[in-house]
């Protein structure tokens, strides 16, 4: 006799947003959680009135109206734009690549200079691209590419550029126009009062979550306890990784209180060249525009993964690629498991797009 309709195996974007529209269809969910906290990677810890992003910054963007107005229904945005800074050896530039960039850069003035450097040093690179180094310079020369691209990439992936393949850059964002917001999206923002804990919140709210539980390690006592199983973790752990281990690139952060009000003027500063071993420095209050007269800030390092570590980035080469769809093909043939959010689906998720997809799921999977 099944207690649950439902049994939610994580509590992130995906499982928590299915719950609470499978609840809201009149079904009963329960949602277990291996950490002691609920929303996996966009968990925030709250100290002295600073939200801080425990797992890497967490920026909400999106163009899908849907999806917006959804959110909004259980929070409210402030109007943060991610304008992230550029740190070469002390040079500081604006990302994406945009007027700003290359005025700093070159001394050019116009769209039409600037276009004209980066033709001139991309046409360095003759035929098909033979690696990242190629493809990268192909796209936007060699200026740009050596001091805002190369180190950085390098840090990230633990490789020197000629020896990463040219697919992992398809394209790079080139702005001729002095805009330094990040995204391209109509929407912005980051949750107020509360940061991403209140969205998780409201979306579980009148629903029975236990934390601190390990699927794989009670896995006898939970599988039968509902008539279907919503699985957001590691696809390849759920088979107990019969096929062999999909991998990641890991991440490490360190966090530091600062006696300061204002460390770097801005949330998120690149460090682009390989000497310094991590990747930039998030400072959390810019998020929110906080006036504390104190700071914290978070250095990212790259790191090695191995199982048991928190997953962040899918190393989407051939092999993991062919592997990942033989494990689907497993998944397909589960009976009652729906398999869903990104380390379900080996994918690499902006949360708008975790929240359109698990809305889709509920649509497709679950009936009044």
């Amino acid at each position: 006799m099944f207690i649950y309709d439902y049994l939610i195996v994580g509590s992130g974007l995906f499982g928590s947003v299915f719950a609470h529209e499978a609840k809201k269809l009149g079904k009963s969910v329960l949602v277990i959680e291996r950490r002691d906290h609920i929303g996996g990677n966009i968990f925030c810890e709250e100290k002295e009135g600073i939200n801080i992003h425990k797992y890497g910054p967490h920026i909400f963007h999106t163009s899908y109206h849907d999806v917006w107005d959804y959110v909004n229904q259980f929070v409210e945005f402030n109007g943060f734009v991610n304008a992230p800074i550029a740190n070469y050896k002390g040079e500081l530039y604006n990302l994406p690549f945009n007027m700003n960039t290359f005025s700093k850069l070159w001394g050019v003035i116009t769209p039409a200079e600037a276009a004209a450097k980066i033709a001139e040093q991309r046409a360095v690179i003759k035929g098909e691209p033979k690696n990242l180094e190629e493809q990268a310079i192909s796209l936007v020369g060699t200026d740009i590419y050596t001091k805002l691209i190369k180190g950085y990439t390098e840090k990230q992936w633990k490789r020197s550029c000629t020896e990463l393949p040219s697919f992992i850059i398809k394209r790079l964002p080139v702005r001729y126009t002095f805009d330094n917001n990040y995204y391209n999206d109509l929407y912005q923002g980051i949750p107020i009062r509360g940061g991403y804990n209140k969205l998780i919140e409201a979306l579980l709210d009148g629903i029975e979550v236990r934390m601190g539980v390990d699927y794989h390690l009670s896995r006898a006592l939970y599988e039968n306890m509902a008539k279907n199983i919503v699985y957001t973790g590691a696809i390849d752990a759920y088979f107990g990784y019969r096929l062999g281990q999909l991998e990641y690139r890991g991440l490490r952060f360190e966090t530091e209180r600062l006696e300061k009000e204002n460390h770097q003027g801005v949330a998120v500063m690149n460090y682009t060249e390989r000497e310094v071993p991590y990747t930039r420095i998030i400072e959390h209050k810019h998020f929110e525009f906080g006036t504390q007269p104190v700071t914290y800030v978070t250095k990212e390092y790259p790191a090695d993964w191995k199982p048991g570590e928190e997953a962040y980035y899918p190393v989407n080469d051939a092999r993991n690629q062919t592997l990942y769809r033989q494990y689907a093909d497993m998944a397909a043939k589960e009976k009652n498991v729906i398999f869903g959010g990104r380390l379900a689906e080996y994918k690499y998720y902006d949360m708008d797009d975790i929240i359109k997809s698990a809305l889709e799921c509920v649509r497709k999977n679950v009936s009044l």
